[in-house]
């Protein structure tokens, strides 16, 4: 079996992740907030693609998500 996700299962999985991370620049307070607010921007595009069901969108969200490590 595949361990091969489809995009409409990687997208919350790669939401929750990211905002987990949103919460580690949170916490440092000022010197954070810059990439809060990107990250921040990035999940409500994530979870607006997520919930128009864009395939597109949700791809090219997915692949913006991607983009933060922990």
């Amino acid at each position: 079996m595949s361990n091969t996700k489809t995009v409409a299962d990687a997208l919350p999985d790669e939401i929750a992740r990211v905002t987990r991370i949103l919460g580690y620049y949170v916490e440092i307070g000022p010197a954070g907030a810059l990439a809060a607010t990107f990250i921040r921007a990035d999940l409500d595009r994530a979870t607006r693609a997520a919930a128009s069901g864009d395939v597109v969108a949700m791809i090219q969200a997915l692949e913006a998500l991607k983009e933060y490590k922990e």
